[in-house]
């Protein structure tokens, strides 16, 4: 089977006369002159007027963007952009020792949340290193428990994201 190129035309039984404008490793996007633009798996049933070859990209820019980003957030140390709620942007940690002999701590609130974040980074690439390694089955479920359990610790600090799918989730009850 050809796989036809961008500006290839057809005649779809349902759809009519169309013109390919986008191929991707399983579908045309055609537009059609009466029906706007839909797309039509490859081996969809239809005439092919006029071929066009050699002007096929298989896998179109995003998808290829898509896969690159999706590798990138699994298997790298690079971590998504974390924004702090906005109550807390420019806001100050204070730690005050019980001990009023003892002199207290100040950082900026901003530091003490990047380096949350970077442990929930770090936590999520051990967990992808434990799920791709040999270990047996068992070993990653008692693993898998640990860091769940990690998660779950890390949960008090939920109130400082912005973005409730960035927060930590420990176990849940069903």
């Amino acid at each position: 089977m050809n796989i036809l190129g961008i500006s290839s035309r057809i005649k779809h039984p349902t759809y009519g006369l169309g013109v390919v404008t986008n191929v991707t490793s399983k579908h045309y996007w055609v537009t059609f002159i009466e029906n706007g633009l839909e797309t039509i798996d490859i081996d969809s049933d239809f005439e092919v007027i006029e071929a066009v070859e050699d002007e096929v990209d298989s896998v179109s820019f995003y998808e290829v963007e898509n896969v690159l980003r999706n590798l990138l957030k699994k298997w790298s140390d690079v971590s998504e952009i974390v924004p702090i709620a906005d109550k807390w942007k420019g806001g100050t940690l204070i730690l005050e020792p019980g001990d009023t002999n003892l002199k207290g701590k100040e950082m900026p609130i901003d530091g003490f949340f990047h380096k949350i974040v970077m442990v929930r980074d770090r936590i999520r690439v051990m967990e992808q290193k434990i799920n791709s390694s040999n270990l047996d089955e068992q070993e990653k479920i008692d693993l898998q428990q640990y860091i769940t359990r990690m998660y779950g610790s890390l949960t008090t600090f939920n109130v400082l994201f912005k973005n409730k799918s960035q927060q930590f989730v420990g176990a849940r009850s069903k």
